[in-house]
């Protein structure tokens, strides 16, 4: 592994990182005040990523994509990631399992989405099924040239922003050694199709501005050519391409990390205390080391997996030990520099508090700490026969 940058690389970074510090940073608060962001500045920000060469570069560059490997997509992401989610996600990088679009869905949904004219969400997540997807309850029936689909979403990210929704339901049961498990199919339906609701969730403390929904099927007709790949088959999509996500949460906590270090460095060097810098002190120099001891191991592990992936043999294991490890780092770098902050650090004034609320569903989504334990165990586990 060489992680030395190619001029090319270096150029990404310079030019995403200077993005979201004049594009980005300076409507932090208002987006923090209002939970919100007015559409004519949603659509300013998309013009100038497009302008400059950053929106959609995960996606193919023979579609008009970027065409950026997992690697250069890893430092994008954790450039992007020093913001707010809510405004860097603006900087669209569509879901990688649009990837898997074929015919006519190219036309529809892939290539509009690549231009920014439409706008793609994800939706796996029930109320009654979360970490275990394969226990969904939402069913697709196969009805002549349609599917018939009924059922509920929960924490649906971005929903009330998307177009259409990239869904998975279930479509038949299987029994296995653990019990019965229902096979998955995933499906792309827009949001204007006769049946479908959507509705803001539960307000929610971290990234505001970035909004979950709730969605709700109720005999829902979706064609047959709108099944993305192959029927029962979802799990396998979600697999071979949902790995990646796993990766962005890395790289979004080491890039948040990096801002919050910065910042808690530049107060322990000004603020001074009993006639000397507060960073002169044991108790807050070593948390300033600790720190920075987290992110660089955070970073290796997050550039060591993508490295991995476009090598073709990243593992399950290699992105569960990224976004564990960034995301875990990422809570503590923030909580330790609210302490260096002091009480200033909870005050709305300073973007601390929000830095060391938003950290907190990166623990959670895209898999929770807990499940990326239990990736990273079971292929231990696997290796001796158990």
């Amino acid at each position: 592994m060489h992680f030395e940058l190619t001029q090319e690389q270096a150029m990404l970074v310079d030019t995403a990182r200077a993005f979201a510090e004049k594009e980005l940073y300076p409507h932090e608060e208002l987006v923090e005040r209002t939970d919100a962001i007015p559409p004519d500045l949603a659509r300013q920000i998309q013009a100038k990523a497009i302008a400059v060469g950053l929106f959609a570069a995960n996606m193919p560059e023979q579609h008009g994509g970027g065409g950026l490997d997992n690697f250069g997509v890893t430092l994008l992401e954790r450039e992007l990631g020093r913001a707010s989610y809510a405004l860097q996600m603006l900087v669209a990088r569509p879901s990688n399992i649009l990837r898997g679009c074929t015919g006519s869905q190219i036309d529809e949904y892939l290539l509009p989405t690549i231009r920014g004219e439409r706008h793609d969400c994800l939706a796996m997540t029930e109320p009654n099924a979360g970490s275990d997807v394969r226990s969904m309850q939402t069913r697709a029936v196969r009805d002549g040239d349609d599917y018939v689909i009924n059922g509920a979403k929960h924490f649906i990210s971005h929903a009330d922003m998307a177009d259409y929704v990239v869904l998975f339901a279930a479509t038949d049961v299987e029994q296995t050694r653990t019990g019965p498990k229902k096979k998955i199919t995933g499906f792309l339906v827009d949001f204007d199709t006769p049946g479908v609701t959507r509705r803001r969730g539960p307000v929610c403390v971290s990234n505001r501005g970035y909004h979950q929904c709730e969605l709700f099927f109720d005999d829902v007709r979706v064609p047959v050519a709108k099944r993305l790949g192959q029927e029962h088959r979802g799990f396998e999509l979600m697999g071979e391409w949902l790995g990646a996500t796993r990766l962005t949460v890395a790289a979004t906590s080491v890039g948040r990390g990096r801002r919050v270090l910065d910042m808690a460095t530049a107060w322990a060097a000004t603020r001074k205390q009993f006639g000397q810098p507060i960073g002169r002190f044991q108790g807050t120099g070593f948390k300033l080391a600790d720190m920075a001891t987290e992110l660089e191991a955070a970073e290796l592990l997050t550039l060591r997996a993508a490295w991995n992936c476009d090598q073709g043999r990243m593992s399950d294991s290699d992105a569960a030990m990224a976004k564990l490890f960034a995301s875990e780092a990422l809570a503590r770098i923030t909580d330790q520099a609210l302490q260096i902050f002091g009480g200033m650090g909870l005050m709305a004034s300073l973007p601390i508090e929000r830095f060391w609320r938003d950290a907190r569903v990166e623990r959670i989504w895209d898999g929770t700490s807990e499940i990326q334990r239990h990736i990273i165990s079971r292929a231990m586990l696997r290796a001796h026969g158990a």
